[in-house]
């Protein structure tokens, strides 16, 4: 569950996303990978304990990829250095990580289209950031709409 409230995030329908990118993402999909329900999760598994700061490590996930995802929502460290000025955020702790997965639905043109419902065409804005929803262009796994929309419902998500 994100820690920003849903009067914070917008509604009930973008924590649910939220949830349901923490688990699609595999930080938080009850594999008992994380203390932290994915906040603390470095890609490949590793664990991180510092929210002071973005970890930063570079990590061969396979012969052809290399990244230094981290957190609930596997944010790339070049994109964290950016976000995290522009939006003054303190740290790399989990509500820092809730507002920058927001600002960057916002920016997708995805957290209108979540508020009200529009949960496939909300996906299809975003798949870009993430690389395990479904119709994504990288060629890693990806999950299906259904499947996408059947934990965005487990978890609160209403749509039309």
């Amino acid at each position: 569950m994100p820690r920003i409230s849903p009067d914070q995030a917008g509604g009930q329908n973008v924590c649910a996303f939220l949830d349901a990118i923490g688990f699609t993402e595999g930080t938080d999909n009850n594999r008992q990978l994380t203390n932290d329900e994915g906040y603390d999760v470095i890609v490949g598994g590793s664990l991180f304990t510092d929210y002071s700061h973005h970890p930063n490590k570079l990590v061969r996930v396979n012969a052809k990829l290399s990244s230094t995802a981290a957190g609930r929502y596997q944010i790339l460290h070049r994109f964290w250095v950016i976000y995290q000025k522009r939006m003054n955020l303190p740290d790399f702790g989990p509500i820092s990580q809730d507002l920058y997965a927001i600002q960057q639905l916002k920016e997708q043109g995805a957290y209108g289209r979540i508020q009200a419902g529009e949960f496939e065409k909300a996906v299809m804005r975003c798949n870009n950031i993430w690389a395990s929803l479904p119709g994504s262009p990288y060629g890693q796994h990806t999950y299906s709409m259904d499947e996408m929309k059947g934990i965005y419902v487990m978890h609160g998500g209403t749509y039309v």
